[in-house]
């Protein structure tokens, strides 16, 4: 439930010449305005000293080449907006910026900028006296192991509490992922069956059928591992196979997935398959003797009673056969398998999550005839009309609101490092694969 003092009654955006802010944030303010879901100022803040119209003009340029120019949106959103420039280690900024920010007192502070600015932009916030009662808002890359991570959370808790820092993960924004958390717990027919005892196997996958593009110097500090299976894809395992939250809240929610995530052994590195595609090493601002991983394979096990035993599965790729990343959960063969059952493909489940989000439950039907022999068939299917919600729209929609389903927790992030840690920095290079393969033969 969100009570009427927990929404805030502004938006800093920090980094607001910044890409994040021309690819994500200014077309989700503009969606927003469209809906009149925008009801507080926008004061933008950063190093350059534009003039008010150079930063609309910035504005205009990001939403015509991400969807385009809404009139009446635009002009909603310009009519909400101020703009501070400034440098972020000098006190003036803030000074300026609280100035900004009028008679607002439960301000919220996007941070779309890079993760080392982040503890001198909270302190200063606290130092300017405009964090008592405000909210944080950080972008992932959050730390690059449990070291760093815990170090960042204790300095952002040295000016705001855990219950002020929100977490975004794009990806938990993405209307797919969040009808993963409903279609579990929305229905009574898959509890009985959502155990080691009945499901053979979990496999989640994201590939993609491009390569690094232009973001090769990014890369080379992340990789596939700290750049999706870390956060995106283990949240989506966390979605899938935690226990049921005893509330629908967002406090339930986490930590029914930190339970599960806890729970998740650390991987070890014969656990693990790390691939490079072939001219990785070829693009612009990649080392020529790089050993970064494009593509990584993880087998993980759970020790909670509910999935002992049933491997679950995890693989993420660029330059792969195929863009598309699904779920697929498999269930054993039925007991004792009659008719021609042990030869038929087991019942699956799956959650398409892109391009074409879908849930597809397939089985075995008898073929029309005298024989006792199956086929396969979809028996649900329900493909997903395209969401017109973009995952950063409905994310600050959300934090502005205070709901904090959506966002995640220290202990979250911590619980997803410990169980990628042990292979962080495995000594083996990575298996060279061909673009348009499905990757290293493990």
């Amino acid at each position: 439930m969100i009570v009427a003092d927990a929404r805030a009654d502004a938006l800093v955006l920090f980094g607001a010449t910044g890409d994040l802010a021309y690819q994500q944030i200014f077309p989700a303010l503009q969606s927003m305005a469209r809906r009149n879901h925008l009801h507080v100022p926008v004061i933008a803040i950063a190093r350059q000293s534009w003039s008010f119209d150079q930063v609309c003009a910035r504005i205009r340029e990001s939403l015509t080449t991400h969807g385009g120019i809404d009139p009446q949106a635009y002009e909603r959103l310009v009519a909400r907006l101020s703009y501070v420039s400034g440098d972020y280690q000098d006190a003036a900024t803030f000074d300026r910026l609280r100035e900004a920010l009028g008679g607002a007192v439960r301000p919220a502070f996007y941070l779309a900028i890079p993760p080392s600015l982040f503890g001198v932009v909270a302190s200063s916030l606290a130092r300017s006296g405009v964090a008592a009662h405000a909210r944080l808002i950080v972008e992932k890359p959050f730390g690059r192991d449990v070291a760093s991570a815990r170090a960042l959370n204790r300095t952002l808790h040295e000016s705001f509490p855990e219950s002020a820092v929100y977490r975004i993960d794009h990806f938990l924004g993405k209307e797919p992922v969040q009808n993963l958390l409903y279609f579990r717990f929305a229905n009574t027919f898959l509890e009985p069956i959502w155990c080691a005892s009945h499901v053979e196997r979990i496999e989640i996958t994201m590939a993609e059928a491009f390569g690094v593009r232009e973001r090769g110097k990014f890369y080379e500090e992340v990789g596939a591992i700290r750049d999706v299976f870390q956060n995106h894809l283990l949240q989506v395992l966390a979605l899938v196979a935690m226990d049921a939250p005893s509330a629908a809240d967002g406090a339930s929610i986490d930590a029914a997935k930190v339970a599960f995530l806890q729970a998740v052994r650390p991987l070890a590195l014969e656990d693990v398959v790390r691939g490079q595609y072939r001219g990785y090493r070829s693009e612009t601002g990649v080392a020529p003797d790089s050993k970064v991983e494009t593509y990584v394979a993880a087998r993980l096990s759970v020790d909670n009673p509910r999935w002992r035993g049933a491997p679950m599965e995890i693989r993420a790729g660029k330059c792969l056969a195929e863009t598309f990343t699904e779920v697929r959960v498999t269930l054993k063969r039925p007991v004792p398998a009659l008719f021609d059952a042990a030869a038929r493909p087991a019942n699956e489940i799956r959650f398409r999550l892109s391009p074409d989000p879908s849930i597809t439950l397939s089985a075995s039907v008898k073929k029309d005839g005298e024989a006792m022999v199956g086929e396969d068939a979809s028996l649900i299917e329900r493909a997903q009309a395209a969401d017109d919600m973009a995952p950063y729209e409905r994310l600050l929609g959300d934090a502005l609101r205070g709901e904090r389903a959506l966002f995640g927790s220290e202990a979250g992030v911590e619980a997803s490092w410990r169980i990628v840690e042990p292979v962080l920095d495995d000594p083996r290079p990575p298996v060279i694969y061909d673009p348009g393969s499905w990757g290293p033969v493990p």
